[in-house]
């Protein structure tokens, strides 16, 4: 499996890529640099990336899941409950294409704020 680091502000985590046209996509346009925009428990922020939903969409996702959202061609970090969950489950604003996972603790983003500035690259 292929392996990133996200970094921003005092947030590293190490996470790896799944097997995808969507996940390759992402490979090769890293490292990636951006301003975040949070969303409840969830990072997405804009990627230079245009890949339609695939076999791997998902409607409701698993915490620490790396997600492309085709609609915003946005990178996704989910660790918790966002403003379209109903109850406990992980749900984006609508269909990703699941890209990934992190590795380790995912609630160390909960300190990341919008505007904060991103970093995808290879490890």
């Amino acid at each position: 499996m292929r392996k990133i680091r996200i970094i921003t502000c005092d947030v590293s985590a190490v996470a790896g890529l799944s097997s995808s046209n969507t996940s390759d996509a992402i490979w090769d346009a890293l490292p990636i640099e951006n301003s975040v925009n949070t969303w409840g428990d969830e990072i997405y922020f804009d990627i230079p990336v245009d890949s339609p939903l695939d076999e791997t969409a998902k409607e409701v996702v698993e915490k620490g899941d790396l997600g492309y959202w085709p609609t915003g061609k946005a990178f996704c970090i989910f660790f918790g409950p966002t403003p379209a969950s109903q109850g406990d489950e992980i749900r984006p604003a609508s269909a990703v294409n699941i890209v990934g996972k992190v590795e380790g603790d995912v609630d160390i983003f909960k300190s990341v704020r919008d505007g904060t500035s991103i970093k995808l690259e290879r490890v």
